[in-house]
């Protein structure tokens, strides 16, 4: 492999919290651990690695002591300040749990989680028509007690329930990526843009002001990747590599697609927006805007999917 090229590793939020967990600390931590093994592989080789990930099931279980708290009197947390919550607690997962293996390793590599603001429009269309749902479900009466006494826009969620809908506005640009980059390019392994960032907006007098909205991991990662002058965006997810017809007798694994083959499979309905749809948009805008290549696979295959041995690659 080419030493020192930049590489961008998106880690899903449920790479962290397992299906069927409670999401204690302790498992969180064991999944973390686990999580490594590709990442260490990568390191290894002599990338530039800067770390991003999901924050979904962590930030909806942090909804739900907020909530609990607020029978009891506790003061409210808006949406953006549990979304810089959640990528400091789980940037200090990953950044120890990294330390821990790359002491074990033996690998003499510096370590460092940053909190990152990404600028969004405040005037994008999803502020005013919100879509991404996110935290507990409640019953239909419910719902209706907190549209009434909190705003909430509130959505019935495939049977399963009242579900919370936020803006998830296009991230534009990451406001510390100068300092992201000249740590990447000295060595430094970078755990960022958590959960997609903390959202926030510029006021007409310049002032930075946070929002009430989550960003799509996997579109701000592509703007970090950009930014830092990345050549590789790898999307980690619990598949090996991307199908179509997923789960269906008609299932057809690809090895790799071109942006004309993702805009038209996309057309065509393969990649569902509750699933692959997102790391699908992210690698097309990556790549038009001038990234070299993505690869999506699972996270202990990164190694392997670098390699060109597993993977689905986007170029």
């Amino acid at each position: 492999m080419t030493e020192k090229k930049k590489v961008v590793i998106a880690l899903g939020g449920n790479a962290i919290i397992r299906k069927g967990q409670k999401g204690t600390v302790a498992e969180e931590f064991a999944n973390t651990r686990a999580s490594l093994d590709g990442i260490i592989k990568v390191i290894k080789h002599g990338y530039n690695v800067a770390i991003t990930h999901g924050n979904g099931p962590q930030a909806g279980n942090m909804m739900l002591r907020v909530e609990a708290g607020l029978s009891k009197n506790v003061p409210d947390r808006p949406l953006g300040v549990i979304v810089a919550d959640t990528e400091g607690g789980m940037g200090y997962m990953i950044e120890q749990s990294l330390q821990n293996r790359l002491a074990r390793e033996k690998i003499s590599r510096e370590v460092v989680a940053i909190l990152s603001q990404v600028v969004v429009d405040p005037r994008d269309r999803q502020m005013q028509n919100p879509s991404k749902p996110v935290g507990p479900f409640y019953s239909e009466e419910q719902a209706k007690t907190l549209i009434k006494e909190k705003s909430w826009t509130m959505v019935e969620d495939s049977g399963r329930g009242w579900r919370r809908v936020v803006p998830s506005p296009v991230p534009q640009t990451v406001i510390e990526k100068n300092i992201i980059k000249a740590l990447i390019e000295q060595g430094v392994i970078v755990i960022t843009v958590g959960g997609g960032g903390i959202p926030v907006y510029y006021e007409k007098d310049g002032n930075l002001e946070g929002v009430d909205a989550v960003i799509d991991k996997d579109l701000a990662s592509a703007v970090l990747a950009l930014e830092i002058g990345a050549e590789i965006l790898v999307i980690s997810t619990g598949v090996e590599k991307v199908a179509l017809g997923f789960g269906t007798p008609e299932e057809r694994v690809l090895d790799r697609m071109t942006v004309e083959e993702c805009k038209k499979y996309v057309a065509e309905g393969h990649f569902p927006k509750g699933s692959m749809g997102p790391k699908i948009k992210a690698a097309v805008d990556f790549i038009e805007r001038g990234g070299k290549k993505v690869i999506i696979t699972l996270p202990e295959t990164i190694e392997e999917a670098l390699e060109g041995r597993t993977g689905t690659v986007i170029e």
